[in-house]
């Protein structure tokens, strides 16, 4: 929710390279569409009741870490003391204070709270407890039903992992991407295999609802065998649900650093049909298992238990605060993202301004196409869902890109749904430019 960088689309060939650029869709239109024109928007926005039935949420950036990760693109610092974490603390709770005191915010309650980076768990014990005793008192958490919380396993004891479970977290994710200690070294992770496994032992005695853990299918020095040792340890452990990402390399990486240094077109990691083939025979593996594959990207155990408030409800058209630096937010059809830069950030909030630095307000089209496009992440669509929400069929809105892709052998269509055959699902995020708008296909993305 808080990438930081310039990135443009890849429309990749079946076996083509992993070059630098963005390949995870995340949002629609894409974020470059923003604009400083528009935040008055969001000002106005805010002056007017939110209609009752929809759902709202909270996200909140935490841009701590003990390492920059050579693939990482998000905004997050890794050289502030504990006066500059208090400060940034105190500058998030004044943010969402000025959000709970709106006409469209006063008295709803988030049915969700995620708080990603970064690192979450980078936070003390204290910070965590000033940080959400202050955000309970600007809006009440009483009706929330899930609370994620990232984690680096590196930062974690039983101490904090208790203090992260009695303020009310239900979805616990680890940051683990591989478990070979030489990958998390030469990828500068912070943590090694031996605090993952400490770490993941604290955690379900500690009692989380539920525990993700994270993956990165082709990480630099990824290797066939190493992927399969991956998932036997995943399996193992029996996580509650597991995520996997595979590996993309946006423009303000370590490692497109490097390439432009070293005049590389390519990124020294897996070509997208190796991790689409890897991600496949993971998600194969967990199946065996008693998994079931959720998403592109997630594989959960005992489906009904093993929700994910936080995705379904966004890809559904939920509002949700972004609180901190470089957030992104949507509210009633206006997208906006935060100051990108801790100091502008904290800086207007001092002066009682709300940090926002851009933003859009959508059409209907463009409503209907983002959370169509985003649905197809989790598999499939239901026609009937955009017949009752927006008066449309989406087959035949989108009838010739359909077509298209279930010649290709991607997709299928019937009276009740769209649904992605599985190699369609391990390259959702390649598919979905072709259902943009034209001004949107071939921007920059962010």
């Amino acid at each position: 929710m808080t990438s930081d960088t310039e990135q443009k689309p890849s429309l990749l060939g079946e076996d083509e390279k992993t070059s630098a650029g963005n390949y995870f869709v995340a949002n629609y239109p894409p974020f470059s569409c923003w604009t400083s024109q528009h935040i008055d928007d969001v000002q106005q926005l805010l002056k007017r009741p939110a209609p009752d039935s929809t759902d709202m949420g909270l996200y909140v950036h935490i841009p701590f870490c003990r390492k920059r990760c050579h693939f990482c693109y998000f905004r997050v610092y890794t050289d502030r003391n504990a006066a500059q974490i208090q400060a940034y603390v105190s500058a998030v709770i004044r943010e969402a204070s000025l959000y709970g005191d709106s006409a469209y915010l006063q008295g709803r309650r988030p049915r969700f709270v995620y708080f990603g980076g970064g690192t979450p768990s980078y936070l003390s014990v204290e910070q965590l407890r000033t940080l959400t005793d202050g955000l309970r008192r600007c809006m009440s958490w009483d009706d929330t039903e899930e609370i994620t919380f990232e984690c680096e396993p590196g930062t974690l004891n039983r101490k904090k992992l208790e203090a992260i479970r009695d303020f009310g977290v239900t979805r616990l994710s680890l940051g683990i991407e591989n478990f070979d200690d030489k990958i998390l070294e030469i990828n500068n992770r912070a943590h090694l295999s031996k605090q993952v496994f400490a770490a993941y032992e604290d955690a379900r005695a500690t009692g989380f609802d539920q525990i993700n853990i994270d993956l990165i299918a082709g990480m630099i020095g990824e290797t066939p065998e190493n992927w399969q040792s991956c998932v036997d340890r995943t399996i193992d452990l029996e996580p509650d649900s597991v995520t996997i990402y595979q590996m993309e390399v946006p423009f303000n990486t370590t490692i497109y650093k490097q390439m432009k240094a070293d005049g590389r077109a390519a990124a020294p990691v897996a070509d997208w049909a190796t991790k689409r083939r890897w991600v496949g025979e993971a998600f194969t593996r967990l199946e065996a298992a008693g998994y079931s594959v959720a998403s592109g990207y997630t594989a959960v155990r005992r489906h009904e238990q093993s929700r994910f408030l936080y995705r379904d409800a966004l890809w559904t058209g939920a509002d949700m605060v972004g609180l901190g630096v470089a957030s992104f937010s949507h509210l009633g059809g206006t997208h906006f993202q935060n100051e990108p830069a801790s100091e502008p950030y904290e800086q207007r909030l001092g002066r009682g301004e709300l940090p926002v630095s851009r933003a859009m307000t959508m059409t209907p089209t463009e409503r209907l196409i983002r959370q169509f496009i985003l649905q197809l992440k989790l598999g499939k669509v239901e026609r009937s869902y955009f017949r009752d929400r927006f008066d449309v069929d989406v087959c035949a809105m989108f009838a010739d890109e359909l077509a298209k892709l279930q010649r290709d052998g991607y997709l299928t269509q019937d009276e009740q749904r769209i649904t992605l055959t599985r190699d369609g699902l391990l390259q959702v995020d390649r598919l979905l430019h072709g259902f943009f708008l034209p001004e949107h296909r071939g921007v920059s993305y962010a």
